[in-house]
């Protein structure tokens, strides 16, 4: 068993702001021995700077920094693999996640649970963000078997070896709850209140929403493509039935149709439907060949801890 208890995974983007008082609250949270990993991702601010600052005076801190933005699925990927303990704590880096709520979860997975999620009990968050991640769970009930009822939180705890499961994963598109559901269905939950986020705006965006929605859709299942074979099945058929009836009107009811509406129309229809069709197939031969020519998840260009020890540069 680790010596480390909790270790904490926080991806940070242009929170210079909240970093110190995030730390504050961790450590006034916990009783049992921790680790904290700052995943900065290449920041527009001096998130850096803090977080080398709060590395200088806290032992327990690590600051992982990025060449450049890779998304926060990757941040926490790049946190998760050099984690030492027993159980990885995955949070926002903006405090509307509680730190005194990190026992509770902890507590809960304890119970012999792989994953416990915070469930929120009420969001306080934009519209947007909620519907995304309404479709995203729906998507993934249908994608990857997610348990109805599982709340697919950011606000997470995962035990040490389903961290080290995950830490495999070696495709350039991570999704970490979609990696969880690949590999285990031992989830739980419990209710947590979502708090204000402490200062300035959401870096979340609607292009981001719907990155994670192709990320499940195109990276964890093959459902779609059935889908799309389906679609083109029932297109046919129906196409076929519409010829009979063309060839009926034409040949024995003699109802000649003047126009060629209903012909653009079918021209149109089954046109939408091919483009798609190659859009899917499409994405997935993008994804497997950016996965073939070894395409990196993230570029880490220091590593820093205690006294600005850089013990890692790439």
């Amino acid at each position: 068993m680790s010596e480390i208890e909790i270790s904490i995974v926080i991806p940070v983007y242009n929170s210079s702001s909240i970093i110190e008082e995030l730390h504050k609250h961790i450590s006034n949270a916990l009783s049992v021995s921790y680790e904290i990993i700052f995943v900065n991702d290449c920041s527009k601010d001096d998130s850096w700077q803090k977080i080398i600052s709060l590395s200088n005076h806290h032992p327990a801190i690590t600051g992982i920094n990025f060449r450049k933005n890779s998304g926060q699925d990757n941040a926490l990927l790049a946190g998760l693999r050099i984690t030492k303990g027993n159980y990885c704590v995955i949070m926002d880096d903006d405090l509307q996640h509680d730190p005194n709520d990190i026992f509770k979860l902890y507590t809960e997975c304890k119970k012999g649970y792989d994953v416990c999620y915070a469930n929120f009990i009420t969001h306080k968050q934009s519209a947007i963000k909620n519907i995304g991640s309404s479709a995203n769970g729906k998507m993934a009930e249908l994608l990857v078997s997610k348990p109805k009822g599982i709340y697919l939180s950011p606000f997470k705890i995962i035990n040490r070896s389903t961290v080290s499961e995950i830490a495999k994963f070696a495709g350039p598109y991570p999704y970490i709850d979609g990696i969880i559901l690949t590999i285990t269905q031992n989830l739980s939950q419990i209710d947590v209140e979502h708090k204000p986020r402490l200062s300035g705006k959401s870096n979340y965006t609607f292009s981001k929403s719907v990155s994670v929605f192709m990320k499940l859709f195109t990276g964890f299942s093959v459902l779609p493509l059935r889908l799309a074979t389906i679609t083109g099945c029932i297109a046919t058929f129906t196409g076929f039935i519409l010829l009979l009836k063309y060839l009926y009107d034409y040949y024995i009811a003699k109802n000649f149709i003047e126009g060629w509406t209903t012909v653009v129309v079918l021209i149109i229809l089954f046109g939408g439907l091919i483009l798609i069709t190659l859009g899917i197939i499409g994405e997935y031969i993008g994804r497997m060949y950016l996965t073939l020519n070894n395409k990196p998840q993230y570029s880490i260009s220091e590593i820093v801890k205690s006294e600005q020890n850089i013990i890692s540069s790439k």
